[in-house]
């Protein structure tokens, strides 16, 4: 919302000159622009504000008014005078239009004062008599249900029921984690190592029960590298890999579980 800017009692230049268009008791049609003009610059004379964005409004409509006043003292033809149009019209206009709007404004602030004189009173129900539903009448609720129309409702709310259903992720199951560890499936590693000395991996899988139990052995598989217990070899890429325990891997037949204890919690 602007910042209403006032001069003594006068919003603007248009208020000042209603003003004084009523206090000289004269028509807004015919306004005696060289009166008018006269006590408007008299006014003007005397206003103090240090607000250029309202002084300019003010000197702008003087000099509209002093342009007014000197295009109506210059001499007219008879020939022009019939076709030149008056020099007060816009003027005119705009007082008539701010008018109309400033008496809006009166009849809106009156209707605001006289709203400000109503109350209301919230109502009182009884919770009982609020909470009150009237009965069902079956009859009126059945009223033209058939068997056709019942099965087709049915049938409706299934379908609605089925195209819930996401048809992709539906059919996915809960992922359940497997009890393999890591440690022990090293320990079994090293019995098959111990017994078969060299063995292929492929060989060693073949005992397998899940994904799950392949990604674990193979991780055990490059533990016991990095423990330098086994070695690894491939002749070509992709082929398959020989695994032969070394001297390190055979003198630790006699270590112990915790020894060999990895922490297993990622799996």
């Amino acid at each position: 919302m602007g910042i209403s800017y006032k001069l003594e009692n006068f919003e603007g230049p248009l208020d000042l000159l209603l003003h004084l268009i009523e206090k000289n008791k004269v028509s807004i049609y015919d306004i005696p622009i060289v009166l008018i003009t006269e006590q408007y610059l008299e006014y003007v004379s005397h206003m103090e504000t240090e607000d250029l964005g309202v002084m300019s409004e003010f000197l702008v409509m003087a000099a509209t008014l002093l342009d007014i006043k000197s295009r109506m003292l210059l001499p007219v033809s008879e020939e022009e005078d019939e076709e030149e149009e008056d020099p007060r019209a816009e003027l005119v206009a705009r007082l008539l239009e701010y008018r109309m709007y400033k008496q809006m404004a009166v009849t809106l602030q009156d209707m605001e004062e006289e709203a400000t004189q109503h109350l209301y009173k919230e109502p009182t129900i009884p919770r009982e008599v609020a909470k009150y539903e009237a009965p069902v009448n079956l009859d009126e609720l059945l009223d033209g249900l058939t068997l056709s129309r019942l099965q087709s409702i049915f049938e409706s709310v299934m379908r609605r029921q089925t195209d819930r259903v996401d048809p992709i992720h539906s059919k996915f199951g809960n992922i359940v984690r497997e009890p393999v560890s890591l440690e022990k499936k090293i320990g079994s590693i090293m019995d098959f190592a111990r017994q078969n000395r060299k063995f292929s991996f492929r060989q060693m899988l073949s005992g397998q029960a899940s994904k799950v139990d392949v990604v674990v052995t193979f991780l055990a598989v490059l533990e016991l590298m990095r423990m330098g217990h086994i070695r690894l070899t491939q002749r070509e890429l992709f082929d398959d890999m020989d695994i032969e325990l070394t001297e390190s891997g055979a003198a630790a037949e006699q270590m112990t579980g915790e020894e060999l204890k990895i922490n297993d919690e990622y799996l």
